[in-house]
């Protein structure tokens, strides 16, 4: 039996379409692109306001950990929830409901007057932050043709990198120039702007099929992600053989070993694990992993070294950690990354980009004696690897995956992101701390601490010695997880192509 062109269900684009593209899907691309980097801009613009905060809501330390972190746990908690819930029910209502709450949250925010209505309204945040950062992904996937993928993809990933860069400047400026609210006040104007490019841009899509919600599996892996999450963010402060960590460790793997268990009875799985038999998909995915463990933990600890080591502010730390965006953004946005890929093939790309990144974080850790000039050119080598890299890792997970389950790939992109993130700034800030506390011959948890107790200023210069030399060993860690991320990753990609050739 044919079906119609009006008979058509909505979960899949035109015939004409799949062929050609939505016709204003570089639009399209642009207003999902701006939602989401509102998002992005808040994982980091919180930061620059802690001081404020602290001062003016008298909050004590965790409250303000809170504050940070109600975002981040429900945002990752909740992301292949949301990506499936966007295949289910439509990838527009999701978008809309996304932009809704992220708008609704950030005005409560903005006018809380307790600790507690900010945790709160961060957790309501993050709930729309999970829905517009799975959403985003899969809408591009539909809207553009597969030989536009990568470059529809790199422009995606291009908005990332420009969200990590912007969030400290748009914070400080902000904070310069009006009360601490204002930062999540600036929200309202581009979600509503947003809201309606989306009614009236965005075309509706889903899943065709229907499938039963996978409520079960819904819960358990929200529960097990979010404790995971927890228990990672967790350990460095209060210690990993901690109760409190051990603890939230124990109920992850329990509750994500009972999600997986789940996943293979229930007849409409939210997260197929027959996907993890596709020698593509593991393959980014390993890649994935270690990319993000390693970057993320270097880039948090680079932030520390250029305020606590080279004596720059917020704004100015966040200003001089810009050339990474924009290498990031001048290669994606102008198209060259995507041709590269298409000459180099996705395996050569993510090794190619993951060694450039690699070397990167060497140039950092080896340089950092020099002042700003070797971080400079570590930053640049970061960022045309990421440009060549990332994209290409996106787009490997998301072609293995079905495009009827493209909400389903964002969240497993995402969610990839953030475990690495979390994993590589609790690990490598262990290495960091560890190695710091055996250089310094006083008692201090920190580098602030350690200087105040400090007697003179040779006692200062052997703890800043102390700390960059911590220093330079996370990011040498680091680099060599970003290196074997890119040989396996690109090996196993290889292997896959290989098979299917």
């Amino acid at each position: 039996m044919t079906t119609s062109p009006q008979e058509q269900a909505p979960g899949l684009p035109r015939p004409e379409e799949q062929a050609q593209g939505h016709p204003q899907r570089w639009l399209i691309l642009g207003v999902i692109c701006l939602a989401q980097l509102t998002v992005l801009l808040d994982n980091t613009v919180l930061n620059v306001a802690v001081p404020s905060l602290t001062r003016e809501m008298d909050a004590a330390t965790s409250d303000i950990q809170w504050m940070i972190n109600a975002y981040s746990l429900v945002q990752s908690g909740l992301l292949l929830t949301a990506g499936s819930a966007a295949d289910r029910y439509g990838r527009k209502k999701m978008l809309i409901a996304g932009l809704a709450l992220f708008g609704a949250g950030s005005l409560v925010a903005g006018l809380a007057d307790s600790a507690g209505r900010l945790i709160a309204a961060r957790a309501g945040m993050g709930v729309g932050a999970a829905l517009l950062l799975t959403t985003t992904l899969a809408v591009a996937m539909q809207i553009f043709t597969p030989e536009e993928h990568p470059r529809a993809i790199g422009i995606w990933s291009a908005v990332n990198a420009l969200g990590f860069a912007v969030g400290p400047l748009v914070g400080g400026f902000v904070l310069n120039h009006f009360p601490w609210g204002a930062i999540f006040l600036v929200n309202l104007p581009v979600a509503a702007l947003g809201l309606v490019a989306v009614v009236v841009l965005v075309p509706e899509s889903r899943n065709p099929r229907g499938d039963r919600p996978d409520l079960l599996g819904a819960l358990l892996s929200t529960i097990g992600m979010a404790s995971l999450v927890y228990a990672i963010i967790s350990g460095p402060e209060h210690g990993w053989t901690s109760g409190r960590v051990l603890l939230t460790a124990a109920v992850a793997v329990v509750v994500l070993g009972a999600f997986a268990y789940w996943e293979t009875r229930f007849p409409y799985p939210m997260l197929d694990l027959h996907f993890f038999r596709n020698r593509r998909f593991t393959g980014a995915v390993a890649g994935a992993v270690l990319i993000t463990f390693g970057m993320g933990g270097a880039l948090f600890l680079l932030t520390q070294h250029l305020q606590f080591v080279l004596g720059y502010d917020a704004l100015e730390a966040g200003l001089r950690t810009a050339p990474l965006a924009l290498a990031v953004v001048a290669l994606n946005f102008s198209g060259l990354s995507a041709r590269w890929t298409a000459k180099l093939g996705t395996p050569a790309s993510i090794a190619l980009g993951m060694v450039l990144m690699s070397l990167g974080l060497v140039s950092i850790a080896t340089l950092v004696s020099g002042g700003y000039a070797g971080t400079l050119l570590g930053l640049v080598l970061i960022g045309v690897g990421c440009a060549i890299a990332n994209p290409a890792m996106a787009h490997a997970i998301m072609s293995a995956i079905p495009r009827e389950k493209a909400g389903v790939g964002a969240g497993i992109n995402g969610t990839l992101a953030e475990f690495g993130n979390g994993l590589g700034v609790a690990v490598l800030g262990a290495v960091l701390t560890s190695r710091f506390a055996a250089l310094v011959p006083v008692a201090a948890t920190s580098l602030p601490a350690a200087l105040a107790a400090a007697d003179g200023a040779a006692a200062k210069g052997r703890i800043v010695d102390a700390f960059s030399s911590g220093l330079q060993t996370s990011q040498l860690v680091g680099a060599l997880a970003v290196l074997l991320g890119g040989l396996l990753a690109a090996a196993l990609l290889r292997r896959a192509e290989r098979a299917d050739g």
